[in-house]
């Protein structure tokens, strides 16, 4: 379950981002996590259309959490925030987890006139902000899953490779996501046509490989992540989608 919102966060669309008018302001995401054979928890990824510090922008909120036989070995409740500005730029970031005795909660808030960000340890609070240098071109684990969808659609061609700097706790990560091809996907709601899609991860430290993790989104104007597929370096993690609402157009499921 660790780090479950981040395998999410790389779920993306390709559809136009501009000023917010091709995703639905109350989009709600929700998948259910499977560990193994067992039914281990949820996610949810929801979006809202706001302001941030007098400016325009839009709230993206993930949450992750364990359930039934899962939680009472290993409990998870995670909580991730992205305040996004207008340009597709992170502004704020907050990560607040409790996963079984590990818990942390980091804020983050970009500058991105100066390309630096100002991260704020809320659990520590003895220790003093940092201000850490960025490329201007930074998302955080939320943000990027919205930036994303501002991609034509010939940048998701199959074979095609997208890379990205991502700000991961207190750290900065390149990141890469492979198009590997066209796939029929069942759901409970029957079968979709998806986008294939492989990122590159940091094996060792959460996957069990490089390549780990395997992502399908559909392949259509929404672009909506419906199953992923991830080796953990102890078992396998399996999500899928398990209820939708507003999304900008009909998700095409045939039974």
């Amino acid at each position: 379950m660790k780090h479950f919102l981040f395998i999410v966060a790389i779920f993306f669309s390709a559809t136009a981002f501009g000023q917010y008018d091709n995703i639905n302001a109350g989009e709600v995401l929700n998948y259910r996590i499977h560990y193994g054979f067992i039914t281990a928890g949820s996610a949810t990824l929801a979006t809202t259309k706001t302001s941030y510090k007098g400016q325009p922008a839009f709230y993206i909120r993930g949450t992750g959490r364990t359930s039934g036989a899962a939680k009472a070995f290993f409990k998870v409740d995670d909580l991730y925030e992205s305040y996004v500005n207008e340009n597709k730029e992170p502004l704020f970031y907050v990560r607040n987890v409790s996963e079984g005795s590990y818990t942390q909660h980091l804020q983050s808030t970009f500058n991105n006139n100066r390309n630096t960000l100002v991260l704020v340890d809320k659990k520590h609070t003895d220790r003093p902000a940092k201000t850490v240098r960025v490329p201007g071109d930074v998302q955080d684990m939320l943000s990027c899953f919205y930036y994303l969808r501002s991609l034509p659609a010939d940048h998701l061609r199959v074979g095609s490779v997208i890379r990205m700097n991502v700000w991961v706790d207190d750290e900065l990560f390149p990141f890469q996501l492979k198009v590997a091809g066209v796939e029929k996907i069942a759901t409970k709601f029957g079968k979709i046509q998806c986008l294939k899609i492989i990122p590159s991860v940091i094996s060792g430290r959460v996957f069990k490989e490089k390549e780990g993790v395997t992502m399908w989104v559909s392949n259509d104007s929404n672009r909506v992540p419906i199953l992923i597929k991830a080796e953990l370096a102890v078992g396998s993690l399996k999500a899928s989608i398990d209820s939708y609402s507003n999304v900008k157009t009909p998700l095409s499921f045939a039974k």
